[in-house]
């Protein structure tokens, strides 16, 4: 029979504190993440403020600093938004002065319709306020509606052709089959697949056109009317709709052939194919292009590379020691909220400078031992694994891959990710090492050199490489060329010959 007994045992063992926790969830944050993340825990934070290049708390709202104007719009109260009377000279509580000696108190300048002074107040002359004047971003479904609110239609077709247009997804197709819109108006009164397809007509009318398509060749069969020509109209409209595989394929004598057409005539009616827009719904409310922002900037300085931190990413936050003082003087036990602040700030501000600090230890040992790579390009590239760094600068590895993670280094050659820079050894066959980003560098310079009417196939690439004592397989040449996004060479033979046809007709 088994007992069951009580055993007391120690045991060391590594746990990771929740702070630490953090910490390495933060470190392998992108900078601009990290800036957020650091703005919202100083708008939450009274112990903590930012700094400008003086060394000053910068606390003006429109700082170029995204953390800073997260704290001037933290600790701005909510009076501050008034801004003709705080751009103006005089101040809430005084009066000022009219042209014709009058004095108006602060009250009513605030209530007055905004024509006193340089119009930056809330009104203008015609008696309309600045925000009526403001367009607002404009949206597909939006454009549609207004068209749509224009047209003389009974309020069940309008009804019907609504439905349809908030259907549409962001490129300005319709996904949803009709059938499945039947009781989109009216539970108790659905419409039918021929009504919906009336209402669909409607909307495919309206501009920009091709709008409200079900397809890509429906698309652009909707936007055949642009185009001026009766014959290339045709002709674009059979390869549209008869030939849409072979215009993708770029496959110019394919389509000569099969319309019975010169390469020259065929080649042109593509040419103004490719014109037209197969996503019409992204000409409105396209996102906003997103930059990266490098971490650290490489420069040559004196005939060495070196690299530096961008000051654009680093936060110039630190900690409020008169709020400090003051909590520390009259500390008690009844504001443990302000303690865990106070202790949260304290973190913060070394955790800024130890991510900083970790990035740029890291940055500088890539740069030191890939200085090759500067001078003369992706040809040059070392082997360099995460271990080797690391070692170098006396951390973890994983904290090494964290490090490199989203962040990113402005070079000569661009800017180009922290993980670039590292790379697997591949043997070669008189014993060396070289990278797979040398490889690929050697293989887009034979494809860019070859012979438009001969291209090189990935096994002619393949033996190639190996004359020069790189052995590599056919099928990683075909990986490297696909990452690259280069055709292959039937591809890349089909799309040289319309312009050798062009040439001999000529």
């Amino acid at each position: 029979m088994t007992a069951i007994t009580l055993r007391t045992e120690a045991r060391q063992q590594t746990t990771l504190s929740p702070r630490l926790q953090q910490a390495v969830r933060l470190l392998q944050m992108s900078s601009t993440d990290y800036l957020q993340q650091l703005g919202e825990l100083m708008q939450k934070n009274p112990f903590l403020e930012v700094e400008d290049s003086d060394g000053e708390p910068q606390v003006a709202p429109g700082s170029a600093d995204p953390l800073a104007a997260a704290a001037a719009a933290a600790a701005a109260p909510e009076t501050s938004e008034i801004p003709a009377v705080a751009e103006s000279d005089a101040t809430l509580g005084e009066a000022t002065p009219l042209e014709g000696g009058d004095v108006m108190d602060s009250q009513e300048l605030w209530q007055s319709d905004g024509s006193l002074g340089s119009g930056r107040g809330g009104g203008s002359e015609d008696g309309t306020s600045i925000f009526d004047r403001l367009q607002g971003e404009d949206t597909l479904a939006g454009s549609l509606h207004g068209q749509l609110n224009l047209l003389p239609l009974s309020p069940r077709d309008l009804a019907l052709a609504h439905a349809i247009v908030d259907c549409l997804d962001d490129d300005g197709y319709l996904r949803i089959p009709l059938e499945d819109l039947t009781s989109v108006v009216a539970p108790d009164d659905p419409a039918s697949v021929e009504e919906l397809r009336i209402a669909l007509r409607r909307v495919q009318s309206l501009e920009p056109l091709g709008v409200g398509a079900t397809s890509v060749a429906e698309c652009l069969r909707l936007q055949l009317p642009l185009i001026a020509g009766e014959r290339e109209r045709h002709l674009a409209e059979q390869i549209v709709c008869e030939h849409l595989d072979e215009l993708a394929a770029h496959d110019i004598g394919g389509l000569a052939r099969a319309l019975r057409c010169d390469v020259v005539e065929i080649e042109a009616v593509c040419e103004r194919i490719r014109r037209l827009d197969p996503r019409p719904g992204w000409r409105f409310g396209n996102a906003g292009i997103q930059y990266l922002t490098p971490d650290v900037i490489v420069k040559k300085v004196r005939g060495q590379w070196t690299a530096s931190l961008n000051p654009a990413v680093v936060p110039h936050v630190r900690l409020n020691l008169v709020y400090a003082k003051m909590f520390e003087r009259h500390r008690c036990a009844h504001n443990g909220e302000l303690a865990d602040h106070l202790q949260e700030a304290k973190w913060a501000v070394r955790n800024v400078e130890q991510r900083f600090a970790t990035i740029l230890s890291v940055a500088q040992e890539i740069v030191r031992r890939q200085k090759h790579f500067f001078d003369y390009g992706p040809l040059a590239m070392k082997p360099l694994g995460l271990r080797e760094v690391a070692r170098e600068v006396g951390l973890h590895e994983s904290t090494v891959s964290r490090v490199t993670n989203n962040k990113y280094m402005a070079t000569p050659m661009g800017v180009l990710e922290l993980k670039y820079f590292f790379s697997r050894a591949m043997s070669t066959a008189g014993g060396g090492a070289c990278t797979a980003t040398a490889i690929r560098e050697l293989i887009h310079e034979m494809i860019a050199a070859e012979d438009p009417t001969r291209p090189l196939s990935d096994g002619e690439i393949t033996r190639q490489l190996g004359r020069q004592g790189l052995v590599v397989a056919r099928r990683t040449v075909t990986k490297y060329r696909q990452s690259m996004q280069i055709e292959s060479a039937d591809r890349r033979r089909k799309l040289a010959w319309p312009a050798q046809e062009s040439a001999r007709s000529a």
